[in-house]
């Protein structure tokens, strides 16, 4: 038995990724060179700002709106041990603010959005689509690529922001039908422990993550194998790859704004 294997494997495993991520490194620097640079799509773009901002917006706001009732529930059942059931409404508003808005938000958008494009941009490779786009003097980075990326990098911070309201909202629903909380107490407690800082990081992250999204969408749908495989691979890795990467860029992102 060769004992050498196994870690050839993992170095080849290793090496794998580490190219993977020059790949999109360099692809993102591509994309980004292309922002100032005409012809500009407008009607592309909107059709993108549409698809990734309001039509994300039930998904995102039913999963805030649960998630803000749940971790009220969850943070008096632990404050009832302590005698600390008062935090309900500040814990609510942090949390939801701070880490639970931006990273569902991120990872609803990712599961509707980066599949989608995987597979629209896949699908229009596997038809030949964008080599026509070539033949016809059109940069496929600048028509396909570039709206989608800024789209999402200007929408997912609107739809953080509108599910930090809906899930603080939901915190004071079931606060005040489940949990007997005063509802002018509960408001007030929640504003005054709710720092600008805490919303403005909160929206970065968004910006952060809806411009990882739209990327990796587009570069696994612009790399797609030819045939229906090849574009179902795609978009599975599509959203995989976005996913793990938003957790990723969550804990940088953090450990930047709030560590001591």
């Amino acid at each position: 038995m060769n004992l050498t294997a196994p870690l050839a494997a993992l170095g080849a495993n290793v090496l794998a990724a580490l190219a993977m991520i020059g790949r999109v490194t360099l692809y993102a620097a591509e994309t980004v060179s292309h922002l100032f640079r005409p012809p500009f799509y407008g009607r592309e773009f909107m059709n993108a700002l549409l698809h990734i901002g309001w039509l994300s917006l039930p998904v995102v706001g039913m999963t805030t709106l649960f998630t803000g009732g749940a971790l009220a529930l969850q943070i008096y059942a632990g404050g009832s041990r302590f005698n600390a059931e008062a935090v309900v409404p500040s814990i609510v508003a942090i949390g939801m603010v701070r880490e639970l808005g931006p990273v569902l938000g991120g990872l609803m958008v990712a599961a509707r959005v980066a599949s989608s494009i995987a597979a629209e941009i896949g699908t229009m490779k596997v038809t030949e689509q964008i080599d026509a786009l070539v033949t016809l003097s059109t940069h496929p980075m600048k028509y396909l690529t570039l709206p989608r990326v800024l789209a999402a990098t200007l929408a997912v911070p609107v739809l953080v922001g509108v599910g930090d309201v809906v899930g603080i909202m939901g915190g004071y629903l079931v606060g005040i039908t489940r949990l007997e909380f005063n509802a002018a107490a509960y408001l007030t407690n929640t504003m005054d422990f709710l720092e600008t800082f805490d919303v403005v990081s909160g929206l970065i992250k968004g910006a952060v993550f809806g411009f990882i999204v739209a990327l990796i969408g587009c570069f696994y749908g612009m790399h797609s194998a030819r045939g229906a495989q090849g574009v179902g691979r795609a978009t599975k890795s599509a959203v995989v790859a976005a996913s793990v990467l938003i957790f990723a860029a969550n804990y940088i992102l953090t450990e930047l704004f709030f560590s001591a």
